[in-house]
């Protein structure tokens, strides 16, 4: 399996969850995925610690897949594949 350039991956849909701490971005992420097709990928944007290891968790799940994060200027971009 080759690795996915995630600075290059298109998203169907971007959230916003900078600024906001725990359990913020993951109330953002439950919304936002709804917005993607299964099979499109969303991006949420965090500044906060804890959703490098929340997101994934919660992404496995819910049956979603965790493609992983790229960090950006202050904050992190995480990438997740709607699955059903």
């Amino acid at each position: 399996m080759t690795e996915l350039d995630l600075s290059a991956i298109e998203v169907g849909n971007s959230v916003d969850a900078r600024g906001s701490a725990c359990p913020g971005p993951l109330m953002e992420a439950k919304k936002g995925i709804g917005k993607v097709k299964v099979g499109e990928i969303l991006e949420v944007l965090s500044n906060d610690e804890g959703t490098r290891d929340d997101l994934p968790i919660w992404a496995k799940k819910v049956g979603h897949e965790f493609l992983g994060f790229l960090e950006a200027d202050g904050h992190d971009k995480i990438f997740i594949r709607r699955k059903k």
